[in-house]
């Protein structure tokens, strides 16, 4: 899946050691598109080395590929959105219109009566 937006916020990384002895690290990122209700998602980047490598910092226009997965603990289950690729999206400069002739008016002549419309 894919989420095209703005970096809004940027999370304070966490980490830890696992049971096995592994240190780990996430950070968290809040996504927000640029509907007409714009919409905001929180993902995270696993991984000290996919962190330094998408390097998302505030502001920035991305495209996120992510993956949705839930777990439970304690009888509640939560849902978590990894992202696993990060895009930035070049500025779009708009582009110029192109120049467009107007059409020109039909001409309407008067003729024959038993061709007008009844209307």
């Amino acid at each position: 899946m894919e989420f095209t937006g703005r970096i809004i916020a940027v999370l304070p990384e966490r980490g830890g050691i696992s049971k096995n002895g592994n240190e780990w690290k996430v950070q968290e990122y809040v996504i927000e598109d640029h509907g007409q209700y714009p919409r905001k998602m929180c993902f995270d980047v696993f991984g000290a080395d996919k962190i330094a490598q998408f390097n998302i910092q505030m502001n920035e226009e991305l495209t996120v590929s992510f993956d949705v997965d839930a777990r439970e603990y304690q009888g509640r289950w939560y849902n978590s959105i990894r992202a696993w690729k990060v895009d930035r999206v070049a500025a779009q400069q708009p582009a110029a219109a192109p120049a467009v002739a107007p059409a020109p008016a039909p001409e309407f002549q008067a003729g024959n009566s038993a061709d007008d419309l009844p209307f």
